[in-house]
């Protein structure tokens, strides 16, 4: 951990870049959109196009940001941390002190890192996918429906994936997603299920998550009520010897290991028993290659062409220079509609720090707010104050050349799709350029940035490769800003509260008042 290390404002680069800001490019300004900025401006790798044209970036700046990727020597640490070495750590004070492998649960595909730790991890994550593949196999056509039992990265990253590939569900299968302890979730999903033919898998590595034990036994009283034998329906992801690894209550038990993170784990049997059943073995072994893919993109050295490096520069120097606190993801693609919470979280969750890995408060901004939904709706809506607002958002465009059902419509000469993109590209431009006019309320400003990701089509490859970029892109940020990218302290606070709460309600009721929030939140607060 020592090696390399340097705080952020403490790199001469960041000083430089202070400077740069000042006489960043005007996107407003008469031809700067040439035909050179445009293809000067793309990087490519694993079916997809990053176009960053419309960034407030020139090659002084992006000179720059290099030197900065240099000085924080972030390849190095993606290499480390792709071979398996500790790096989710603050060094002097007690943390998870873990590796950080999720790309070797789709290490199969003839570049593996394989060395120590990493070797280990891939040989492990195969064995699990072998269960599966042959568990799914034993089951044929015995079971049609699938509820999904998970919180937090054990059902944000899975069931963005699923809705992304809804289009190759195997026929007459249904998937329903238990995510929330509220239980009008639950309530809805069972509505109408077949539990003779359903199966249900319940996420969780301690097997000890409140909000997930809670929902399974629920879920499970209504298999006992149906006359079934929940042990017969019912499937365990969970960390090996955790309470939830018994084969006398579940019909089979998936493993997964402490060094993957929940909002990292879509690609290990998290997403793989969903992703399996619902679409096919082949279709998450292809999702598999897509992730695998991009893991080696961004190991290039040439950082203009490791895409999700590129996209953590941009929005570093967005964040850090430019002043900008959020960033919006819109996909112009009704597939991806769960993708920015996805995305919210596993930015959110792994840069919102304020300490560095060495404990120290940082004097830097780091994570950005996170969040969006799918083009052309956002245009009707929020777009407003994106175009016109006082504070400057910067965005994340998401674009297919091809829709997925490949069912599309002609109408006054251009098709549905074409529609759908020539409002993506049209979105970019405006922000950049702005409008000028004499009626200041039809004055759009400009000088808006944004960046775009383009691939031919919404398929299990692409997918794959797109989770992955956004993975190592939150890491390549956090390699940058000096902090821990892989541990989550900030959601354990409300978690004990929530348990002191709990241990004192039974108490409260009353006849009268059954639920005393109130009183509850009054008699708690002077002593959590």
């Amino acid at each position: 951990m020592e090696e390399e290390e340097v705080a952020f404002d403490e790199m001469a680069s960041v000083q430089r870049l202070h400077e740069l800001k000042l006489i960043a490019p005007d996107m407003t300004e008469q031809g700067i959109f040439s035909e050179e900025r445009i293809k000067n401006h793309v990087a490519r790798g694993a079916g997809i196009t990053l176009l960053y044209a419309p960034e407030r970036v020139d090659e002084t700046i992006l000179g720059e940001l290099e030197t900065l990727a240099k000085e924080a020597g972030v390849l190095s640490k993606m290499q480390r941390m792709q071979s398996g070495e500790v790096m989710n750590c603050i060094k002097g004070h007690q943390s998870e002190n873990r590796a950080v492998l999720h790309t070797a649960v789709r290490d199969f595909f003839g570049e593996e890192n394989n060395s120590g730790p990493a070797k280990e991890a891939a040989a492990m994550a195969k064995i699990e996918c072998d269960k599966l593949k042959q568990f799914l196999s034993s089951i044929g056509d015995e079971f049609s429906e699938l509820f999904m039992i998970g919180i937090g990265g054990s059902d944000l990253g899975p069931s963005a994936i699923y809705y992304a590939l809804e289009h190759l569900l195997i026929k007459g299968r249904k998937v329903h997603f238990i995510n929330n302890i509220d239980p009008d979730s639950l309530a809805l999903a069972v509505k109408g299920a077949d539990l003779k033919r359903s199966l249900a898998v319940v996420v969780s590595k301690s097997g000890s998550t409140i909000e997930t034990k809670t929902n399974e036994e629920f879920l499970r009283s209504k298999f006992k009520a149906a006359g079934l034998d929940p042990g017969r329906h019912f499937i365990a992801v969970t960390g090996e010897g955790s309470e939830m690894d018994d084969a006398r209550r579940y019909l089979k038990v998936f493993y997964i290991w402490d060094w993957i993170g929940g909002r990292y784990s879509s690609t290990s049997m998290v997403g793989g028993v969903l992703l399996g059943f619902a679409l096919g073995f082949d279709t998450f072994w292809e999702f598999l290659k897509g992730a695998h893919a991009m893991d080696q993109v961004a190991l290039r050295e040439d950082i203009r062409s490791n895409l999700p490096l590129m996209g953590a520069l941009l929005s570093v120097w967005n964040r850090n220079f430019l002043g900008m606190a959020t960033l919006a993801i819109i996909p112009y693609a009704q597939g991806m509609s769960r993708f920015p919470a996805h995305i919210q979280q596993l930015s959110m969750e792994s840069n919102g720090k304020h300490i560095d890995r060495r404990g120290n408060t940082v004097s830097h901004r780091t994570g950005m707010v996170i969040w969006g939904e799918p083009g052309t709706n956002a245009q009707h809506s929020f777009f407003q104050l994106i175009h016109q607002g006082t504070d400057t958002i910067p965005l994340e465009f998401i674009g297919f050349k091809e829709s997925r059902f490949g069912d599309d419509y002609t109408f006054e000469k251009t098709t549905s799709q074409e529609k759908l993109i020539a409002n993506l590209i049209a979105q970019a431009i405006a922000l950049a350029i702005g409008q000028k006019s004499n009626n200041p309320n039809r004055e759009f400003l400009g000088n808006r940035p944004s960046h775009l990701l383009i691939a031919k089509r919404q398929d299990p490859f692409t997918i794959g490769a797109l989770l992955a970029y956004f993975e190592h892109k939150v890491a390549f940020e956090g390699f940058i800003w000096n902090i821990n990218s892989f541990d989550q302290e900030g959601v354990q606070l409300g978690k004990v509260l929530a348990n002191k709460v709990l241990n004192r309600m039974p108490s409260m009721k009353s006849a009268s008042d059954p639920f005393p929030v109130a009183d509850a939140f009054i008699k708690h607060f002077g002593d959590v």
